[in-house]
């Protein structure tokens, strides 16, 4: 018998004496709790406030070149220090989540932020580039601790027919962070002459960003719980089951690695995700090249970017929880992604910015909503190694194609001009639906469902056997 068929098993005896009034259940049953929503909300809303710190420089990239004395390339890396960030930390974040839980996470991710917020607030001068750089360091940090979550905070908190939603509402705050991030900057910071001006413009930006990620780390204290006395689903009660000595978070990273379809599916997100990080950090730079001026267009564009992108992430969650069709949506929208990033590299030179609107909303729709199917996905062909694992390693791979990505592309369009730059991240696109294609589509949390309620229902119709049925089973013994 296999490890998940033993764990099943384990859940549907316990849920049998759970569900016997005369007995007191020794491990809990199932039960959903209002408070998950209390548990997700404030989660996309301490994500959110991280995000928006993701690009809250590039956005206005030659506002801050200008008043720190730095090139662009250098306020390139306050974006790509995120990505740098994550690679070395993922797995000790990942190992201390299996070990504390949750709630140590957040409380640690929200402190963190919280942290490089008030940093920023004191390195508004123009000699204060490092101390600047330190406050996105220690925010880039606190994502480590954020952006692997959705998919476990669904999976221990929501039932089996909400978890791709809660997971996108997940997904949605982190794309409303970098959605805000990409609107405010422009309007609280004017490109404007006077460098005292200037400095006050930034200095209120940065107060306002730490006064909110302060109330939400006292939120966090207040509101954030573990997970709920009892397991919302079967496949959660079947976890835990497992006793902590028979985990190993180094054997599970030997599984996963050796599992194919998530490999191929590490690859695939990577560079989807990739490309994505790439055109957030460099839309600044590639506005301006073609309109000139156009800062706040620039932010509005990465906002419908954005917003098309959270609208996709719920359609899509609501999507794969009516249909649990995953591999089939996933390579759906994949294609589409790619389409979208053809239409937006072909249209962005036209001298159109109501073009490049609609491109790049259409674009973002699909980019952006790809990222809780990713997640999604992933837990499905990983089940049952923790959420946050598999999160993590796909982000990993997200974040390592990011810098590459960026990088490559911003020399790219220096010497060769944006759209040769935008072609470069079509080429990958199309590389990772052809890999997204060859994914076999192993949907093992849904069997254990499965499974587990057809054994319990088996169970049950077994202990109210009456009539006929009780005298010929009775005869036949």
């Amino acid at each position: 018998m296999s490890a998940t068929s033993r764990r099943i098993d384990g859940e549907v005896r316990e849920k049998k004496h759970f569900d016997d009034p005369q007995q007191t259940p020794s491990a809990p049953g199932t039960r959903l709790y209002r408070r998950r929503w209390a548990i997700v909300l404030l989660f996309s809303s301490y994500s959110l406030c991280n995000s928006y710190q993701w690009i809250q420089y590039g956005i206005i990239n030659n506002i801050v070149t200008r008043f720190y004395g730095v090139d662009s390339f250098t306020v390139d890396w306050m974006s790509m220090i995120y990505m740098l960030t994550y690679i070395p930390f993922i797995f000790p974040v990942t190992w201390l989540l299996d070990r504390k839980g949750l709630r140590v996470i957040a409380l640690v991710a929200t402190a963190l932020n919280c942290v490089g917020t008030w940093i920023k607030v004191a390195s508004v001068r123009q000699d204060l580039f490092a101390v600047t750089f330190l406050g996105q360091f220690a925010c880039s940090l606190a994502q480590v601790f954020i952006l692997g979550m959705p998919s476990r905070i669904a999976s221990v908190w929501f039932g089996s027919d909400e978890v791709s939603t809660a997971c996108s509402i997940g997904v949605f705050g982190n794309q409303l962070g970098i959605a805000i991030g990409f609107l405010v900057p422009p309007i609280l910071v004017p490109n404007v002459g006077d460098i005292d001006e200037l400095a006050y413009h930034i200095r209120i930006m940065f107060f306002i960003t730490a006064g909110v990620a302060t109330l939400l780390f006292i939120l966090v204290v207040i509101v954030f719980q573990e997970r709920p006395d009892l397991p919302p689903t079967q496949a959660q009660a079947a976890a835990r089951c497992i006793p902590p000595g028979e985990y190993s978070y180094m054997a599970s990273i030997v599984r996963l690695a050796r599992n194919k379809p998530f490999i191929l599916l590490i690859i695939s997100y990577g560079l989807n995700v990739g490309c994505f990080y790439a055109v957030g950090t460099l839309l600044n730079q590639m506005i301006i090249a073609h309109y000139p001026g156009q800062e706040v267009n620039a932010g509005r564009i990465g906002l419908t970017i954005i917003i098309a992108g959270m609208v996709g992430s719920l359609i899509c969650g609501i999507w794969l929880d009516k249909t649990k069709t995953y591999k089939q949506t996933t390579l759906a929208v994949y294609l589409m992604s790619l389409l979208g990033m053809v239409v937006y590299a072909c249209t962005l030179n036209l001298g159109y910015l109501w073009v490049v609107f609609i491109t790049a909303g259409t674009l973002g729709f699909f980019m952006t909503g790809y990222l809780p199917l990713g997640f999604e996905f992933a837990v499905e062909l990983t089940y049952p190694e923790s959420e946050g694992t598999s999160s993590g390693m796909l982000n990993c791979s997200a974040q390592v194609f990011g810098i590459i990505f960026t990088i490559c592309q911003g020399k790219i369009m220096e010497t060769y001009g944006t759209l040769a730059g935008n072609i470069f991240l079509c080429v990958f696109l199309l590389i990772g639906s052809i890999i997204t294609g060859l994914i076999r589509s192993d949907l093992r949390r849904q069997r254990a469902n499965q499974l587990a309620r057809a054994t319990a229902a088996d169970s049950k119709q077994d202990s109210q056997d009456y009539g006929a049925t009780s005298l010929i089973n009775s005869s036949q013994s």
